[in-house]
């Protein structure tokens, strides 16, 4: 099959997103297709004839994530002003002469729906979840909603508004995150009043929209779904600070368990709430489930879904399917063989 990976665009997870295509590119090498790797906001301003034909390394110019998230405004002055909407030069082509395109994007302009919407307007096929679903998901506001009211605990907590009244009535400690944000960029755990207004500044940095958590004291954990069963527990320990963006992407930073050392009837109950969560929030395909546990009483609350899960080097959903017997070439070849079949359905 002849397999486009799109990686890169324009959120602040550019370079995760990079280094989860650059390993999907690699495993769909292994498994014999012909993929190219094209970053849909920059383009590909070359011929395209034969292009999934050539013999091109597409992978080998991909570095790895770095410690700071990218600066995407420098990112947009490096194409041709020509170029006004989103996708660059050849994208839609590209997309439409492949078999499948296989979404390695993560935050906005990827996970939010927008593209999954066109593609869907276009008759490609891709692999992850739809348009509604990603959407949802990526409001965190929406996501904790949805979870709620399907019996699934997470953490108590509010929307500010950019603009509007910011005060906190959820109290300290607690979490600021901007609602549509991912890896951890715009998210700071706040003790006081002091770092409160200095957490809203660089959560409205990425949003008009945060959310005040109350904050859970405790382990955290995460549990992959795939074609809604849900994988082994994976504890997240990072040697420093919270799983932020440095810890989530630097090898080393971070000490992951998998599967989980924890009470067997802990597993399943947080495999249960996984479940139920890609259920509530009409998800396909694949995606993770955020959870803590709290140190005091031992509650689990599932903090937010993840519908793109890293596919990087110290990526979780990759580990968690190890444990389950399935390697990283056959995760990704289940994934094309999802896409592969709505395409069939649909013929």
């Amino acid at each position: 099959m002849n397999i486009l990976v799109l990686a890169g665009g324009i959120s602040t997870e550019r370079d995760v997103s990079f280094a989860t295509g650059k390993n999907v590119y690699e495993a769909i090498k292994k498994l014999g297709h012909k993929a190219i790797i094209i970053d849909p906001f920059m383009g590909y301003d070359g011929d395209i004839k034969g292009i999934f034909d050539a013999d091109t390394d597409w992978s080998k110019e991909i570095e790895a994530v770095k410690e700071g998230n990218p600066d995407i405004n420098a990112v947009k002055a490096m194409r041709d002003p020509k170029y006004k909407g989103f996708f660059g030069p050849n994208v839609i082509k590209l997309c439409h002469e492949a078999d499948v395109v296989f979404i390695a994007l993560h935050g906005e302009n990827g996970e939010n729906g927008r593209i999954q919407a066109f593609f869907d307007l276009e008759g490609i096929i891709y692999t992850g979840t739809d348009t509604t679903s990603s959407a949802i998901c990526l409001n965190k506001g929406i996501a904790k909603e949805i979870m709620a009211y399907n019996g699934i605990s997470t953490p108590k907590g509010i929307h500010i508004y950019k603009g509007n009244d910011t005060s906190n009535t959820i109290g300290y400690p607690c979490v600021v995150k901007s609602c549509c944000g991912g890896s951890s960029v715009g998210v700071t755990i706040v003790n006081d009043e002091k770092g409160y207004q200095k957490a809203l500044d660089e959560g409205f940095r990425y949003d008009n929209e945060v959310i005040i958590e109350e904050y859970v004291k405790g382990r955290e954990f995460s549990v992959g779904v795939l074609e809604g069963k849900a994988l082994p527990v994976i504890e997240i320990i990072p040697k420093t600070g919270f799983y932020d963006y440095k810890n989530k992407y630097q090898a080393g930073a971070t000490v992951e368990i998998c599967p989980a050392q924890i009470d067997e009837n802990k597993t399943k109950e947080m495999q249960m709430y996984a479940e139920r969560a890609f259920k509530a929030l009409r998800l396909r395909d694949y995606a993770r489930m955020d959870f803590m546990m709290s140190q005091e009483s031992g509650k689990l609350y599932c903090l937010e879904a993840n519908t793109l899960p890293g596919m990087t080097v110290t990526s979780l959903i990759p580990q968690e399917a190890a444990a389950a017997g399935i390697g990283f070439e056959e995760l990704i070849e289940k994934l094309i063989n999802m896409a592969v079949a709505r395409k069939n359905s649909q013929c």
